[in-house]
């Protein structure tokens, strides 16, 4: 389970960041996922639930938005959606794609006390 160590690397971003910027708490950790970033959502929402205590997170809440994947096809020139990284072209069926978004894992914000 790969998330309970994603979840470590979110809750020491958090930790710096309450040191840095000088904030006790966390209300809210808003998260940006892609389709292609290998990552279970309810995986990585039971290792935050698991993780966060003890620290300026222990109440946060995780919020958890899933982005779109999207791919370039050279085969009709023209950014498409996919879903995985196996996913032929939705409009010409086409096979010459290369991934331009849906990988991320990212903290997109953070609201604090």
């Amino acid at each position: 389970m790969h998330e309970l160590s994603l979840c470590q690397g979110i809750i020491d971003i958090i930790d710096a960041q309450a040191r840095e910027q000088r904030f006790t708490r966390v209300r809210k950790v808003c998260l940006a996922i892609g389709p292609m970033a290998g990552v279970d959502p309810e995986a990585l929402q039971f290792g935050f639930e698991f993780l966060r205590k003890d620290g300026p997170a222990e109440q946060a809440v995780l919020e958890i938005t899933e982005t779109p994947g999207t791919a370039w096809c050279f085969e009709c020139s023209r950014q498409v959606s996919v879903g995985n990284y196996q996913a032929p072209c939705p409009l010409c069926d086409g096979h010459q794609l290369q991934i331009t978004g849906g990988e991320e894992l990212k903290i997109t914000a953070l609201e604090v006390e």
